[in-house]
């Protein structure tokens, strides 16, 4: 009789689920996927949670395949020569496959003051922190979001929308990732709903007080709240456990996300630096790679060669209030295009995609078998990058640097 392996996926984000679902599907293997929430968070939802318009949270078990095993605990050390895991609880797992699929989050600002008077938003938690702030504040109180890249955007057109008045720092440009004529219709409908756009160096942040913040140029603006949203990272836990990881703190692995340094890991999403290059950090990416890392790890069982594959990502959708958003298209090495849809129809797609992706993973949930092996699109730039002589070992290969997130979307 065959010997059943132990895999085990460390973080049960979009990346983490789709890879646990795929897993679940053969029979050589148990599957436990570890998490420190009960609950899967619906990240591309935390503005909305910010706002009160919506819970943004799902029972594992509308989400995960029944035979799926949950623990509720957070992987402190990953030992790999003892195949253990280590966790908060003080409980060691083992493991035979494992999938590192961590996620990111919100990176602490080197701006003077920034941690201790500005909020985060990338968890769960930095949600429910902005929305108890927010009830507790004066009618026509000013805010600030400093950062307009997606997230940016996105939490100060829903907190605009609402009647705060909002100030957004656009110190890198507004969208930076996006095309121009896209930024344009987002411009426009800040107009619409009030908003202050600040870009340029000027409009850095310099530092941050409970009531203010300060600019490059010398300005003060007034802040009853200020919102962080410049810049994200990964956790340290791979690179903690003397794993081999990029400058910003991914896992570097090959095309079919296998570690460089041990063939029983894998990694997926935001966390994952295939060849040294990691995909842009979102919600689009991280479900067919991790679909991709659970192949990976089925191949390697059944003793075959897993092949790589690269990811193209054809657009992004960013949401700006309840009533208006946009749809960026984009070639399939992730640039963007002129053409996207605005307004109300933008709005609807995004909506669509939102809704979308959590119907998905209860379909797959209920028919694990349903997850396609990812046969996934070449994007020939990436292709091109990876042959290059001489190629830098990391950065994005999507135009947008390391550091811009585009948006709440791993």
């Amino acid at each position: 009789m065959s010997r059943i392996h132990d895999a085990v996926i460390v973080g049960g984000g979009y990346a983490g689920v789709v890879a646990a679902n795929r897993l679940s599907t053969s029979p050589a293997l148990t599957v436990t996927l570890v998490n420190p929430r009960p609950s899967f968070v619906e990240r591309i939802r935390l503005h909305q949670r910010a706002t009160g318009s919506y819970d943004a949270t799902v029972p594992y078990r509308e989400v995960l395949a029944p035979s799926v095993r949950l623990i509720v605990d957070t992987v402190t050390r990953i030992v790999a020569d003892s195949s253990r895991l280590e966790l908060a609880s003080g409980v060691e797992l083992h493991f035979d496959r494992l999938v590192y699929a961590v996620g990111s989050h919100a990176a602490t600002p080197e701006v003077p003051g920034a941690a201790e008077h500005a909020i985060a938003l990338s968890t769960l938690e930095q949600s429910d922190d902005l929305r108890h702030r927010l009830e507790s504040l004066p009618a026509g109180a000013p805010l600030t979001v400093v950062g307009a890249g997606s997230t940016g955007i996105e939490v100060a057109a829903e907190l605009a929308e609402q009647g705060h008045p909002v100030t957004l720092l656009a110190g890198g440009g507004l969208g930076p990732s996006l095309h121009p004529s896209t930024r344009r219709t987002i411009a426009r409908q800040f107009e619409r709903l009030g908003a202050r756009v600040l870009s340029g160096p000027g409009a850095r942040a310099v530092a941050v007080q409970a009531d203010r913040v300060q600019l490059a140029d010398g300005r003060e603006l007034s802040s009853a709240r200020t919102v962080w949203t410049a810049g994200f990272t990964v956790p340290d836990l791979a690179r903690r456990s003397g794993l081999t990881t990029d400058a910003s703190g991914r896992l570097v692995t090959d095309e079919a996300l296998t570690s460089v340094d041990d063939d029983r890991i894998v990694a997926a999403g935001d966390c994952a630096a295939p060849s040294g290059r990691p995909y842009r950090m979102c919600c689009a990416s991280a479900q067919p790679l991790g679909a991709l890392a659970a192949e990976t790890v089925l191949l390697r069982v059944a003793g075959d060669a897993p092949r790589g594959r690269s990811l193209a990502l054809p657009g992004q959708c960013l949401s700006l209030g309840r009533r208006a958003g946009v749809m960026q298209l984009a070639r399939r090495d992730d640039t963007s295009l002129r053409t996207h849809v605005g307004g109300r129809p933008g709005a609807l797609i995004k909506e669509g995609i939102t809704a979308g992706t959590l119907v998905g993973l209860r379909t797959m949930a209920r028919r694990p078998g349903l997850i396609p092996a990812m046969k996934l699109l070449q994007d020939p730039r990436r292709a091109a990058l990876l042959a290059a002589p001489g190629a830098p070992a990391s950065g994005s290969v999507a135009g947008s640097p390391v550091g811009d997130v585009t948006g709440l979307t791993d």
